[in-house]
């Protein structure tokens, strides 16, 4: 069955008051159609529901989820106590509740159990904003919203309403609505989703955002266990049972239609052959997170048979990722809980699981957070509260073998399953081994030849790229080398290299003369000129800043703005940085903009789309980034390989590889023997599996030939 989507129905750009009827022709379609309804305005009350029943039955009973950010409806004496000191959330509190007495006349009352279930059930979520700021406090009036389909596409709007009965009928009010499909209103789509997500994130400068009062939380829950429920308007059984399962804790089944590959069943097998420990050690984009998904939803069920419940923990480096695995649990039919940021946002659930669990009401939980939240104090804390069997899936595994993250692993886990393309850590032997030794060996290996060979990953071609570095830039290679060798010289130990000792000092400057060799620029700017009417397209740009003394400006050129300089400036294409300073709810819409192939061509990247970030549509990627840690080059090449379905992708990826004078006449040196080595063994990894495997030997045997490396 084709899923509902926001295209199939005649949107306006404008819908106004005496012309249109906002509720019937723009509020329930759009109901009818969506997953997620997002709304941040000046007011909210509970009445604005009992306008759009119908359309909000149709929605919840397909699973749509609302978010609403309001302003609570404050009296003088309100904003007086808040001026004189008193805390924000206790006004808040109160004047919420006040609203909720107001609002509980007979004919609302159905209207306001519908809210409460909705609530209950991990549907409607609502946070309160405000103005804080030197002037005082200030009532936050701001009113824009978009819904959302599970295409992805967007219908956002802004306007004159309020989410109230007023607002939306007794008024005059206008809307304005914008598509994200429709290039003319994409980038207005854009922008209201993006700041919608910046609010809701509470990373608004200006505003604060607090959680909805518990105790008004409360009231309506208990108000919806004395309504009785309304009929649902559609009669999807499937969906249906899908959030029945969500509602109990959910029983983490395998999604109907979701056949595993022949390999992912012998991970599987192999796992649970080895007493339901060991690491997957699978090319990126082959599926782990599936695999994973896949064992658990085994072991729940085996666990269920002998009567005991199972709490899986899912562990992942980022919020982004969580987001990601979040969203692929939900599929399972299993309704996550997400430990991430303040524990005042999740610890309540988290609790109520737990409490679940030990009552015998819930079959089990599955938490998904982030590797900072899970050694945090809190969760540590949850975990000693369980006593059911535990089963911890690590995503990208080799992040957790230092001795601090490792400390924060339960011995108590039953079963132990640790994911990575390249669960061996970079030069630190001793933080591999406690990997192992906590999760067990490598039980099942997909090697990214395989991957190709059996069709999980594209097939690519590669182009490795020979950037001569000028003569500052190699005199100043040679004297860090010269350095970074008498240290090596006089340690005892360089397994693990701490990023803030002097050795690795060292090493980072030496690197970013090699990922900022200034020549890259031009080869990079004559590569995608090539390609200039081709759209989903990645440049990996080199950390930091190019040294400082390699140049006479005030200021050290930073490779990420000349790029987009490059390509947004000069050449005129749509690009945007994806950074770590760029916010979640940025990165979800910059993936979503650039998968849709409409508005932004180009990502441009430092230190981020590397681990488990999901673009299949990447199709060219320009590597800049001289790295010689094989985690990252494999994950970058790896977020390219990924297959879509129905489309014959060939990847591309250009490789610039910063080398000394091939035309010099001097004898070579050692150290410039050792920089080639490191460039080639990249170059030679990537050629070999690379159609035009041919085109790479020839491209690369001149410099083979001049520093005597035939061999690597």
């Amino acid at each position: 069955m084709i899923p509902p989507s926001l295209r199939s129905k005649d949107w306006k750009s404008r819908y106004r008051t005496g012309q249109e009827d906002v509720i019937a022709d723009f509020y329930i379609p759009a109901y009818e159609v969506a997953h997620t309804y997002s709304r941040a305005v000046g007011y909210f009350t509970s009445s604005s529901l009992a306008l759009v029943e119908r359309g909000l039955l149709t929605f919840t009973s397909r699973g749509g989820t609302v978010r609403l950010i309001a302003s609570p409806q404050l009296e003088t004496e309100d904003i007086e106590d808040i001026e004189n000191g008193y805390r924000v959330r206790d006004v808040f509190e109160r004047a919420t509740m006040r609203a909720l007495e107001e609002e509980v006349r007979p004919e609302l009352l159905d209207c306001l159990g519908s809210l409460g279930r909705l609530v209950a059930d991990g549907l409607l979520d609502i946070k309160l904003a405000f103005v804080e700021g030197s002037h005082g406090f200030g009532i936050y009036h701001e009113k824009i919203g978009y819904f959302r389909d599970k295409q992805g596409d967007v219908v956002a709007f802004t306007g004159s309403s309020n989410e109230t009965y007023g607002g939306l009928v007794a008024n005059f009010e206008s809307l304005h609505v914008f598509r994200s499909w429709i290039p003319s209103d994409s980038e207005r789509a854009f922008d209201i989703t993006s700041d919608f997500e910046t609010l809701w994130s509470d990373l608004t400068p200006g505003l604060s955002v607090e959680a909805f009062p518990s105790v008004a939380r409360d009231k309506l829950i208990e108000l919806a266990r004395t309504r009785p429920p309304p009929g649902p308007s559609v009669t999807d059984d499937s969906l249906l049972e899908d959030r029945e399962l969500a509602n109990k804790g959910g029983q983490l089944e395998i999604p109907t239609g979701l056949e595993a590959r022949p390999y992912q069943v012998d991970a599987i097998r192999a796992w649970s052959d080895a007493g339901g420990r060991g690491v997957f050690k699978m090319a990126t984009g082959t599926g782990k997170t599936k695999t994973a998904l896949l064992a658990a939803s085994q072991l729940r069920r085996r666990e269920a048979e002998n009567g005991r419940a199972l709490v899986v923990i899912i562990v992942a480096p980022q919020k982004h990722l969580v987001d990601q695995w979040a969203d692929e649990v939900r599929l399972f039919g299993e309704a996550p809980i997400r430990v991430y940021e303040s524990a005042k946002k999740w610890r309540r659930e988290a609790d109520e699981a737990v409490e679940g669990i030990r009552l015998g009401v819930r079959p089990g939980a599955v938490f998904v957070s982030t590797n900072k939240s899970f050694a945090g104090p809190s969760f540590q804390s949850l975990l000693e509260r369980i006593t059911c069997p535990v089963m911890i899936i690590v995503d990208e595994v080799h992040n957790l073998g230092s001795e601090r993250a490792a400390a924060a692993l339960p011995e108590r886990a039953t079963y132990r399953l640790g994911l990575s393309a390249t669960p061996e850590r970079h030069m630190d032997e001793v933080g591999t081994q406690r990997i192992f030794d906590y999760f067990g060996d490598i039980v099942f290996e997909l090697s990214m030849a395989d991957a190709i060979k059996l069709g999980a990953l594209c097939r690519y071609t590669y182009y490795p790229r020979l950037v001569e570095l000028d003569e500052q830039e190699m005199e100043a290679y040679v004297g860090l080398s010269h350095k970074i060798g008498a240290l090596l010289g006089a340690s005892d130990s360089v397994d693990a290299v701490e990023e803030d000792s002097p050795l690795g000092f060292l090493l980072r400057q030496r690197a970013a003369i090699l990922g900022h060799a200034s020549r890259k620029l031009a080869f990079l700017e004559s590569d995608v000129r090539r390609h200039t009417s081709s759209w989903f397209q990645l440049v990996y740009c080199a950390e930091g800043d190019r040294l400082a003394d390699l140049q006479d400006h005030e200021r050290n050129p930073n490779q990420l703005e000349e790029v987009i300089d490059l390509l947004g400036n000069k050449l005129g294409l749509p690009v945007h940085s994806y950074v770590n300073e760029t916010t979640r709810a940025q990165r979800r819409s910059l993936l979503e903009r650039f998968a849709s192939g409409k508005d932004l061509q180009f990502l441009v990247a430092m230190r981020c789309l590397d681990e488990g970030v999901d673009i299949p549509m990447a199709q060219i990627a320009y590597v800049l980034a001289s790295s010689s840690n094989p985690r990252q080059f494999v994950q970058r090449r790896g977020r390219l390989l990924r297959r879509v379905d129905g489309i014959d992708k060939v990847a591309m990826i250009y490789d610039y590889l910063a080398i000394p004078a091939l035309d010099g006449e001097q004898s070579v040196s050692e150290t410039e023997r050792a920089l080639v080595r490191r460039e080639l063994a990249r170059a030679t990894e990537f050629a070999e599996l690379a159609l035009n495997y041919a085109e790479c030997v020839e491209a690369l045997r001149p410099l083979r030939k001049r520093y005597g490396l035939m061999d690597v």
